[in-house]
């Protein structure tokens, strides 16, 4: 099961890993990869302001952005069946096919 975090205003995935006995977290929309391990809570919180500490300094002195950007576009490939439901759902709630997904991926995302 994935879980979310934020620590610095950055979100993160945590999951557990059975393997090592602790939790791993990773941070979601940087320009790299920024992860950390802990066996509680307070401890991925102490674990992950450390982790983005050191990502985000070693970003300011190569000067690259820490943030990745997105460019609002993206292609979902779908069987033949799915994709002529989903227009006609499209369809029958008045919206463009874009719009059907846009809400849908806002009522995941208020599920979080």
């Amino acid at each position: 099961m994935n879980n979310m975090m934020e620590i610095g205003g950055h979100r993160a995935v945590i999951q557990f890993d059975p393997e090592i006995g602790m939790f791993r977290g990773e941070f979601l929309g940087l320009n790299g990869g920024a992860d950390f391990y802990a066996d509680s809570v307070s401890g991925l919180q102490q674990e992950g302001e450390a982790s983005l500490r050191v990502f985000l300094e070693m970003c300011a002195e190569k000067g690259i952005d820490p943030v990745k950007h997105y460019s609002g576009r993206f292609v979902v490939r779908l069987p033949e069946e799915i994709h002529a439901r989903a227009a006609e759902i499209a369809a029958a709630r008045g919206v463009s096919l874009n719009r059907l997904v846009q809400d849908a991926l806002a009522q995941v995302e208020a599920q979080l």
